[in-house]
């Protein structure tokens, strides 16, 4: 029996929708990928917290951490407490350290299971960092606490150092010190002020070139404490510049939500492999994680063609949930683990299921249904109806 119910239209108006889509698609039984993939993950909000949610954010651990093992069943690693876990759009560093050591203990019990956590400054207060010096103690702080914990860092862009950074060898002292002191290889994170205005300039430069050059000379002057980069710039011709040049060994990570497909697939130029393709560190694939996970097992047996016609339909569908404001893609991110029914609500930390219109998010399931990602097109079209009639459709 097909499926149907009554959508919001783009200009206005409702419209009668028949879900169309097929099985999505299933992960192979375990096989090994031929790319590290991280899937950046999203936290469970506790729904009934007796909490202020713009004030306080309150996690529900369980069903979060089981979102984890679930990512884990599939062969992707966890990349924790990042912007799509609302880092710095509700979830404060405390908590953030609480959800870190929970996915490190939960990863023991999983063989395999890969875990890189963000560590960062965002538990300065932006208004006191003055200077460089404090920025590198702000880093210094998340570091040991996330080593203490036995975890892997990846390093994420700060706000206070753009702040108060005033040309790029603040940036390469600041990063100078980091690495030197890190117990194994991190991994960069240089995130578009597209994603958080605050981290316009980064690197020194409004330039993305000269801002490339400094990144680069950072990296290649700590190679071997550098794992990789992830660049969330949304411009694939920036990260394949960027791949070109990395030294031996250096993995770009691509973080690039609206081209992830080609750049994983990669194009063979270059004289190794890690400047011919990405691995990958991605929001979207927390909302796509079974498609991820099958084209992958694809990719890593030579069949490129079945890789692309998993992955491709899964693109447009990340395209919109990554949309300008790109910074409010978590909420699409939490409406399909909602709708493929990962958890029971869609309610966010710090409220954040209101950034987005119901028009927005009635065109993401239609493109979800396209790409073939309701799990279970039942619940899905149930709960659709319900987020309808709480805005007045029935």
């Amino acid at each position: 029996m097909t499926l149907t119910l009554t959508l919001p239209q783009a200009g206005g108006g409702l419209q009668p929708y028949a879900l169309r889509g097929s099985a999505p698609a299933k992960a192979a039984a375990r096989r090994p990928f031929n790319r590290i993939a991280y899937s950046a993950a999203h936290v469970v909000a506790d729904p009934l917290a007796a909490v202020d949610p713009w004030l306080h954010c309150a996690v529900d651990w369980d069903a979060t951490i089981n979102y984890r093992r679930h990512l884990w069943s599939l062969g992707l690693g966890v990349a924790e407490a990042m912007d799509t876990a609302q880092r710095g759009m509700g979830l404060d560093w405390p908590t953030s350290l609480e959800l870190i050591r929970r996915s490190l203990d939960a990863a023991k019990e999983m063989p395999g299971a890969l875990v890189a956590s963000g560590c960062g400054t965002d538990h300065l207060v932006l208004e006191e960092v003055k200077t460089v010096d404090d920025v590198i103690r702000g880093y210094e702080e998340q570091m040991a606490a996330i080593e203490k914990l036995g975890g892997k860092l990846i390093v994420m862009a700060s706000r206070a150092l753009a702040r108060v950074a005033t040309s790029p060898a603040d940036y390469e002292r600041v990063y100078d010190r980091i690495l030197r002191q890190a117990r194994q290889p991190v991994v960069l994170h240089w995130l578009g002020d597209m994603f958080d205005p605050a981290l316009a300039g980064y690197w020194g430069s409004p330039n993305s070139d000269r801002a490339m050059d400094t990144a680069l000379g950072i990296i290649h002057a700590h190679a071997a404490k550098v794992d990789g980069i992830k660049i969330s710039l949304l411009d694939k011709d920036k990260e394949i510049a960027m791949r070109r040049r990395l030294p031996p060994g250096v993995r770009m990570y691509t973080g690039d939500d609206f081209n992830y497909a080609e750049l994983i697939a990669g194009d063979g130029v270059g004289n190794a492999a890690n400047r011919q393709q990405s691995d990958a560190l991605l929001g979207i694939f927390d909302a796509i994680a079974p498609a991820a996970s099958a084209a992958l097992g694809e990719l890593a047996a030579g069949n490129i063609d079945k890789f692309h016609a998993i992955l491709g339909p899964t693109v447009p569908l990340s395209r919109h949930i990554f949309a300008a404001p790109t910074r409010f893609y978590k909420t699409g991110v939490v409406f399909m683990a909602w709708l493929n029914g990962h958890q029971s609500h869609f309610t966010m930390v710090g409220g954040q299921q209101s950034t987005r219109s119901l028009q927005h998010l009635a065109e993401l399931f239609r493109l979800a249904d396209a790409a073939n990602l309701l799990e279970q097109p039942e619940l899905a079209v149930r709960r659709m109806k319900t987020l309808l009639a709480m805005h007045g459709v029935e």
